[in-house]
């Protein structure tokens, strides 16, 4: 199955972009640690970008490894993260992370799929988003923007982020694997919103088939 107007939609998405890159692409660029890209992806699920991004930098600051991390007591780690969703949770199961690294991987993250998968608490969209952000390989981290937009688009007709995974895996070329999360992401947060997208100022207008999506009403007088 060829997705329609595959590369006229990516060229133009990342040509019309000027938007602020998603927290963990700059968390990635900063600290370029396989590490430092899963804990942050820990901590941004159901948080806000801002709210990762100053979370990160304060827990970073103290700890950057398994060895320093694994040593911080659980109350100092809530305090610090804190208020990314579900902060008790994620402090826990950031610990029991850092010490299976330590214990079964020399304290390294690894860097295969799989292996990363076998981690406590590490789904699919994490595992990838490593793979991507952490060791520059090919992987296709799925969150609410990149499932959406492909069947918004009318390429796809998947009902979970997983199911779209899978389906672009065998569909879209890996060329674009690499750049497709940080491009859509960016597109979703800005233009193709999940409620009220602005079809009027998207660069991909003629190619969307808009599905979902309700016209606007027009008010009368």
């Amino acid at each position: 199955m060829a997705l329609k107007h595959l590369r006229a939609i990516m060229n133009r998405i990342s040509k019309g972009l000027g938007f602020e890159e998603p927290s963990l692409t700059q968390i990635a660029r900063k600290t370029r640690d396989p590490y430092c890209v899963l804990i942050s992806c820990i901590l941004s699920l159901r948080t806000r970008d801002e709210t990762t991004s100053a979370a990160s930098r304060r827990l970073f600051a103290l700890a950057k490894t398994p060895e320093t991390m694994e040593r911080m007591t659980l109350e100092t780690l809530r305090k610090t993260i804190y208020p990314v969703g579900f902060y008790k949770t994620k402090a826990a199961r950031i610990i029991e992370i850092s010490r299976l690294l330590l214990k079964r991987h020399a304290g390294r993250v690894p860097d295969t799929l799989d292996a990363l998968l076998a981690l406590p608490g590490v789904g699919r969209k994490t595992a990838n988003i490593v793979m991507v952000y952490g060791f520059h390989e090919p992987g296709l981290p799925i969150d609410t923007h990149c499932h959406r937009i492909p069947n918004r688009i009318g390429w796809i007709r998947t009902k979970t982020p997983d199911e779209t995974e899978q389906v672009l895996r065998k569909v879209l070329p890996k060329r674009y694997w690499m750049i497709f999360n940080d491009l859509f992401v960016q597109f979703g947060q800005n233009v193709c919103k999940p409620i009220g997208p602005r079809c009027n100022e998207c660069v991909i207008d003629r190619y969307c088939e808009k599905v979902g999506v309700k016209p606007r009403a027009t008010g009368t007088r």
